[in-house]
């Protein structure tokens, strides 16, 4: 049997879109942020030498240079204030909600509601603030290492890091503001536009080499197809689920007897979604991102590192791939999916497992579970981000594409597709509510009129 809800959300049309006042003005409130963002990574940062910034940014643009600038939406390449982009706020959140999992201090702090949420928040603004004055400052001095900087000194380096820190703190805000009065989630969305926004460009380098005769055609047509059957294999299993049978018994409330109803606990295969990738990206990417832009000045044990841990290296991919898994089950366990507190709630409730008892059996059942689905999980993560990286070292294509930006690029949309969706749905009930309201107004006014012509 379909519910009304399921019935309005297959019947709902697109077109319902420009009747929705409220969510039209999110969404240009959104794109106005968006813009302000894409605006703010092409003014530079004092001191930079421009020329020679654009001659090493395109020397290592096959390479980690286009991997930084893609996740920073080219504000790397051109040292432009959001440099550093979102991903210090990222990095510090991913912590602290380790933390929290981990220090009975924070776990009380979840706990208290509102009050705590909020004090988690400001400790992840403190954490925040450090990882980026630390990239900053590492930033600041392989510039002037790397001789891309016009007067090298500590003004220069207080300077930048200051303009760097509070271009980040400056997109945290923005996402903060998207997230509440916009649509979709304001710092995935800043992610989100940062990797679309350099597509165009690495298309078109990627093509010119096909027309200069430095990659095949069936290259191209192999990684135009790979690149689709990607992304169709990540929706289908960002959207695939494990569903467990929820059994309510029946209850009694005063001198009524409710029937016992029945539901299901969702499980995705992915229930981490792009944390693993995220973080084991960023520790990788830690002790190349500073000694890209040092050039001749890396000592012999950070030669020794990027020897071993560059990209598309053995070491590396096998790193990778050990920490995806250890992330996927630490994230999934301590965050997103705590089996004992999902037993605990089904016990409070009056929920329970069919052949499966309250309390610790159902958490022990739940781990089974849940441990099960991980091993897919996490295969799945880790063959989405080695296989582009793998292909592009072995065909050496001239631009970057891995799976960690498939991941976020496909994950963003379906998530804030749902959101528009739900914004129309509830638009759609808040005008069957008027109209059942309307024509209640209507009725009586022909009673009454009815009533009066009887006498």
């Amino acid at each position: 049997m379909v519910s009304a809800a399921e019935q309005m959300a297959a019947n709902m049309r697109w077109s319902a879109l420009g009747k929705a006042t409220e969510l039209r003005q999110r969404i240009l409130f959104t794109i106005g942020l968006l813009i302000v963002y894409r605006l703010g990574t092409y003014i530079p940062v004092p001191g930079i030498d421009g020329v020679a910034l654009r001659e090493f940014m395109d020397q290592a643009a096959s390479g980690l240079g286009g991997v930084l600038s893609m996740f920073t939406g080219g504000a790397l390449a051109r040292m432009g204030i959001f440099a550093l982009g979102i991903m210090p706020y990222i990095s510090a959140s991913i912590i602290v909600q380790l933390l929290a999992a981990m220090m009975p201090q924070l776990q009380q702090l979840k706990k208290e509601g509102e009050q705590g949420r909020k004090k988690i928040n400001q400790y992840t603004r403190y954490g925040t603030v450090a990882l980026a004055t630390f990239q900053a400052w590492g930033l600041a001095v392989s510039l002037e290492a790397g001789e891309l900087v016009t007067d090298p000194g500590l003004f220069f380096r207080l300077s930048c890091v200051i303009t760097l820190v509070g271009g980040t703190m400056f997109l945290m805000w923005l996402g903060e503001q998207i997230t509440a009065r916009g649509v979709g989630n304001g710092i995935s969305l800043i992610i989100f536009v940062g990797i679309v926004a350099e597509i165009p460009a690495a298309l078109a380098q990627f093509f010119s080499q096909g027309r200069s005769g430095a990659l095949s055609p069936a290259v191209i047509v192999g990684v135009l197809v790979m690149v689709v059957a990607v992304i169709a294999f990540v929706v289908f299993m960002e959207r695939s689920l494990r569903k467990i049978h929820i059994q309510y018994p029946r209850r009694q409330v005063g001198m009524k007897v409710y029937d016992g109803g029945a539901s299901h606990l969702p499980l995705k295969v992915n229930p981490a979604g792009v944390i693993p990738a995220i973080f084991a990206s960023s520790l990788l990417l830690l002790p190349t991102t500073v000694s890209t832009f040092s050039g001749s000045q890396t000592g012999p044990v950070m030669s020794v590192v990027l020897a071993y841990f560059g990209p598309g290296q053995p070491l590396y991919l096998a790193f990778f791939t050990a920490m995806i898994v250890f992330f996927t089950f630490f994230y999934t366990f301590n965050v997103s999916f705590k089996t004992d507190d999902v037993a605990d709630n089904l016990k409070n409730q009056n929920g329970f497992i069919p052949g499966i008892r309250p309390g610790r059996r159902t958490a022990e059942y739940l781990d089974y579970v849940v441990t099960r689905i991980l091993v897919l999980g996490s295969a799945y993560l880790a063959a989405v981000c080695l296989l582009p990286e793998i292909l592009r070292s072995e065909l050496a294509i001239p631009f970057y594409f891995g799976g960690t930006s498939v991941l976020i690029v496909v994950s963003v949309t379906m998530d804030t597709i749902q959101q528009v969706q739900s914004h129309l749905l509830a638009h759609q009930y808040e005008g069957l509510i008027e109209r059942s309201q309307l024509r209640g107004k209507g009725r009586k006014r022909d009673r009454k009129r009815g009533g009066t012509t009887g006498r």
